[in-house]
């Protein structure tokens, strides 16, 4: 999909800043407990946020307009990438980076750690229904989340269920709760929120898969 100039220059500003956190070794050392050298760090990071700006179309569906459409805030129009009128039908994607990175890393990670599987299903299971309880369609955007109760309950239930692998159990409880529980499970609400793209890992639930997968491990 196309995006504004604006919007290059805030992914940009970004990443310096990301970059910053890693000269720091705050970021560095979060991903360093899930086993990750510094240049992977690195690597993941510039792959996540990069990959937030392509969506992978899917299939389409009707969709009915908002009956309140949202004033668009000029702020907001500024950042976010130009988007097509809406005609009728949404369009459902993939985010790259907030779907199939944090889903390959997942496994990854499920692969390198000796987690039971019924260790993972719960925690994925607990993530999902307080992202889906906490998660709201926002008519003519998408889902909308806060930012902290995923990556709080993340590392909290981690913490809680197995101590001794807290840290990769909250990424992949967290990333993978968010993605079921604000993304999957919100798909019915769609129809009704009047907006031609809903990238599944993208718009708002990108930041809310993004910072849940630092800020559990970080706890955890």
């Amino acid at each position: 999909m196309p995006f504004s100039p604006l919007a290059l220059l805030a992914l940009i500003f970004l990443l310096s800043l990301l970059l910053v956190f890693i000269q720091l070794g705050l970021i560095s050392i979060t991903l360093a407990k899930l086993g990750l050298s510094p240049g992977s760090a690195v690597t993941l990071l510039l792959v996540s946020v990069t990959g937030s700006l392509i969506n992978l179309p899917l299939f389409k569906i009707n969709a009915e307009a908002p009956l309140h459409p949202p004033i668009p805030s000029r702020l907001l129009s500024l950042l976010r990438r130009n988007m097509p009128a809406f005609t009728g039908q949404t369009t459902i994607a993939m985010n790259v980076g907030g779907c199939m990175v944090p889903i390959i890393f997942s496994l990854f990670l499920l692969l390198n750690n000796p987690l039971p599987i019924l260790d993972v299903l719960l925690a994925i299971t607990i993530v999902s229904a307080i992202s889906y309880f906490s998660s709201r369609p926002i008519p003519g955007i998408g889902i909308g989340m806060p930012f902290l109760v995923a990556p709080l309950i993340a590392a909290a239930t981690a913490l809680l269920i197995n101590p001794g692998l807290s840290a990769p159990l909250a990424y992949i409880g967290g990333t993978l709760g968010v993605l079921i529980g604000a993304d999957l499970l919100r798909l019915k609400d769609i129809r009704r929120m009047g907006t031609p793209l809903a990238a599944i890992g993208g718009a708002g639930t990108f930041d809310g898969i993004f910072i849940t997968g630092i800020v559990a491990v970080l706890l955890a």
